[in-house]
Parts: C-alpha cells; sequence; structure tokens
C-alpha cells in the first residue's frame, strides 16, 4: 500500500508498482492524469471516488481526470501506473534537446524570437507563438524552474508558486531585456509595454486669480507672477552630474518597475512596485547638484493673463505650456488660472443677470416716479409707472452680464420694488389720508348703487 498525497490529503492506494503523482502545493495540481489498470483495481479506486468520500467527491478534484480506457474488458494487469503529462513540450517548442545548456537555450530562443515578432512576422498565429517561445525560454533558463520542470512538467512549475501564479512574465518585457543594446533589434520593435525611462510629461500648475466685480463683467488683462518648475540648465533636464552618464539600474534591471511575491495560505501573491532606487526611470546616474537629480528646478516667471467677459467664481482659464516641465524631454503641463470674484456689496449676480432692490414712498408707488439706479455701466434713470404694486421687478434690458465667450449678449439687469408703508403719519398727513379713503369708500357705494 502506498499513500499518495494531493494537496493536503493523502490518498491509499493499492498494487502500485511505481507511483508517478507526486506531493504538490495545495491549489495546485496536474492538470491531466492517466491510469493504465486491470478491473480489480477500478473497484477500489471507485470506492475512494465514490459520491460519499470527502476526497474525491464531485466537485473536490475538478482538474483531475481518471481515464480507464475505452472498455472495462482492458486486459488485466497486476497493478496501475499513475503518470504526470504536462501541457507543452518546452523542449520541443525551442526546438532543443533536454540536455542542452543554458548557451544553447538562449541562442535558441534570440533565433526564434527575431522570427516570431509580431513586429516583424505579421502571420495571425505569431504573436501566441512568440508568446509560447517566451514562455519556454522563461522556464528553461532558470535553474530552478527547469529542475521542477524535468521532474513535474508544466504543473510543477506553477504548483511551486512560481512565473505569477500560474501565469509568465510580459513576453515583451523578456525581449525587450534580452535585446537591449544588440543593433538592429530594439529600434525597430516595440516592447509592447512601454520603456519605463520613457519621457514624463510636465504636472499642471494652479493659480488663484482675484478680481473684483466688474472686472469679471467685462473682462481685463493682468500680468501675475507663478512659481514652476522649469528644466535645469546645468544638467539640461538630465538630472545627472555633469560629465556623467545614466547607467541601468541593477534593481530593476532597467524596466523600472520590481515584483515583491508574498506567500500566503491561499498561494503565493505578487505585486508590482515602482522600482525605488531609479524611482521607476530604469537608470541610475550621480545627481545634479543644482537640481538634485530631478532635472527640474523651480523659478518665477510673469505671464500676462488675458480674462474674458462674464467669468464668475469658479472659473478657471487655462494657459497651455505654461506649467511645469516635463522630465526627460516630456511636454510641459499647463497653468490653470482659478477665478475667485469679490461680491459687489449692491449688485448681486445670478448667473447673466444682476439683482438689485430698491425702495420707494406709498405715494410714489401711487403717482409713479423716476430713480437714479446704480448699475455696472454707471447710474441709469429708472422710471417707476403709477400704481407699482410691492415686490414688483421691473426689466432693465441689457444691463446685465456679457455671455461668456459672446460679449454682444448681456443679460438683464432686475430692479425688485420694495414700498414702504410709514408706521407714523402727521396731522396733516393723516386727515388728507382720511379724506382719501372717504372717497374711495364713496366711489364704491355709487358703483355698487348703479348695479
Amino acid at each position: 500500500m502506498a499513500l499518495i498525497q494531493f494537496g493536503s490529503s493523502c490518498v491509499s492506494q493499492w498494487g502500485i508498482r511505481r507511483p508517478q503523482v507526486v506531493a504538490v502545493k495545495a491549489s495546485y495540481f496536474p492538470s491531466r492524469l492517466e491510469s493504465h489498470q486491470d478491473n480489480s483495481c477500478v473497484s477500489q479506486i471507485n470506492c475512494l471516488g465514490a459520491s460519499q468520500s470527502s476526497m474525491f467527491s464531485h466537485g473536490s478534484l475538478p482538474f483531475l481526470s481518471l481515464v480507464t480506457g475505452q472498455s472495462r474488458s482492458t486486459h488485466s494487469r497486476r497493478g496501475a501506473r499513475f503518470t504526470v503529462r504536462a501541457d507543452t513540450d518546452f523542449y520541443s517548442v525551442l526546438g532543443v534537446s533536454k540536455t542542452a545548456t543554458k548557451a544553447e537555450i538562449k541562442s535558441a530562443y534570440r533565433k526564434l524570437a527575431r522570427s516570431y515578432h509580431p513586429d516583424v512576422n505579421k502571420d495571425s498565429g505569431a504573436e501566441d507563438k512568440f508568446k509560447e517561445i517566451s514562455n519556454a525560454y522563461e522556464i528553461l533558463s532558470d535553474d530552478e524552474k527547469r529542475s521542477l520542470y524535468d521532474r513535474y512538467g508544466e504543473a510543477g512549475v506553477k504548483g511551486a508558486g512560481m512565473g505569477g501564479m500560474g501565469d509568465y512574465s510580459n513576453p515583451f518585457d523578456l525581449f525587450e531585456s534580452l535585446f537591449e543594446g544588440m543593433g538592429g533589434m530594439g529600434g525597430g520593435m516595440g516592447s509592447r509595454g512601454g520603456s519605463r525611462s520613457r519621457a514624463i510629461d510636465g504636472e499642471d500648475e494652479y493659480y488663484s486669480l482675484i478680481l473684483d466685480f466688474k472686472e469679471a463683467v467685462f473682462g481685463i488683462e493682468k500680468e501675475i507672477e507663478i512659481s514652476r518648475l522649469e528644466s535645469c540648465g546645468t544638467c539640461n533636464g538630465s538630472g545627472a552630474k555633469a560629465g556623467t552618464k545614466p547607467t541601468k539600474c541593477k534593481t530593476c534591471g532597467g524596466q523600472g518597475q520590481v515584483v515583491a511575491s508574498t506567500r500566503t495560505p491561499l498561494g503565493v501573491f505578487q505585486q508590482v512596485m515602482t522600482c525605488s532606487p531609479c524611482n521607476g526611470t530604469g537608470e541610475v546616474s550621480k545627481p545634479c547638484g543644482a537640481c538634485s537629480g530631478d532635472g527640474r528646478v523651480r523659478r518665477t516667471k510673469r505671464i500676462s493673463l488675458k480674462v474674458p467677459a462674464g467669468v464668475d467664481s469658479g472659473s478657471r482659464l487655462r494657459v497651455r505650456g505654461e506649467g511645469n516641465a516635463g522630465k526627460r524631454g516630456g511636454s510641459s503641463g499647463d497653468l490653470f488660472a482659478v477665478i475667485e470674484v469679490i461680491p459687489d456689496p449692491i449688485l448681486k449676480r445670478d448667473d447673466t443677470n444682476i439683482l438689485y432692490t430698491c425702495k420707494i414712498s406709498y405715494v410714489d408707488a401711487i403717482l409713479g416716479t423716476t430713480l437714479k439706479v446704480p448699475t455696472v455701466d454707471g447710474t441709469v434713470d429708472l422710471k417707476v409707472p403709477a400704481g407699482t404694486q410691492p415686490s414688483t421687478t421691473l426689466v432693465m434690458a441689457k444691463k446685465g452680464v456679457p455671455v461668456l465667450n459672446k460679449s454682444k449678449m448681456r443679460g438683464d439687469q432686475l430692479v425688485r420694488v420694495q414700498v414702504e408703508i410709514p408706521k407714523r403719519l402727521s396731522k396733516e398727513e393723516k386727515k388728507l389720508v382720511e379724506e382719501l379713503a372717504d372717497m374711495s369708500k364713496n366711489k364704491v357705494a355709487a358703483a355698487n348703487s348703479r348695479r
């Protein structure tokens, strides 16, 4: 009797001459399992695999396939032999023998990679073939992975937690790192992942621009002073000390990123992080003394800014290319002027309309009058018609705020009329009001008598 480990479970097996199934990490198992057995062994295995069994119950090991042949009348053999087969023969993929040296494997990969790189070979299956070649080289070029592959096949490599939870590295990054510096290869073929040391555009710069009420209404041209990062003149933006050249980062191999692996009960988790020594550039150098290696220094600059008519608090003006300088030849960011408008104590703004409230006496409301009303254009005469009721709104057309980017179109000024009722009257005023009230009553009575 032999005990065979399947993840965290052990299974008893009788009559097996050479157990081929090996103990692999939990959650990783061979993709195909074949069994050549006689009829006497079938009942024992079926017993273990019955629906009541917790080890081989339905759904417990969905990735194992027990193949007993085409018919139950298979010639009797004393034992059963289990073998593990890999999905892909990486040696055949690269066209090398199982005893090939690292140099032979590398040479075979280079030759095939040149032929099947998608930027050169436009056949429909070229990219898939290129990835398969890269996967084979990734395994066979690593002593530890190759040893596991030779013993247990591809499933053994995945089960050991290598290759990123069963995945492989980016084949284009592998190609780029292997062919870097070789003439005729790097220039015409992309890495598909992008170079980590590529140009980086500069950040946008923000400036708070304060305007008074009329400046926002009619627009203005202002000169402002901003502080921004500009390309360092000492190192010409490279960040390297004068007389030195950047070199490839040894930590990340020039990729600008590193992979951190963490083993957990659920498997191996990998996280891609920015390389700290090179800050994600893939290159390291002696820093420039003027910019401390950043390639940029902070300077002030005066800029003339034209503010259009009709802006309001929260409006943003964009000046292209006046933000912070980029790195390694990247374009500069933009300057955004964020507008804040100081409110007017008298005139209130409602979108493109201006609101104003005035007070008149009850006599003026009855008889009508002309008022001097302040506007953004200056003081203007406003005629209040006789019989104006309290809270009446009078419209002063075209005295509002110009429509943004349409300066010939303007809103209105809306004047809300409040009628003041006196709390105290003189004897003469009271007598006149009473006489007016009597006249009003007599007028109403006469009108009723005619009906």
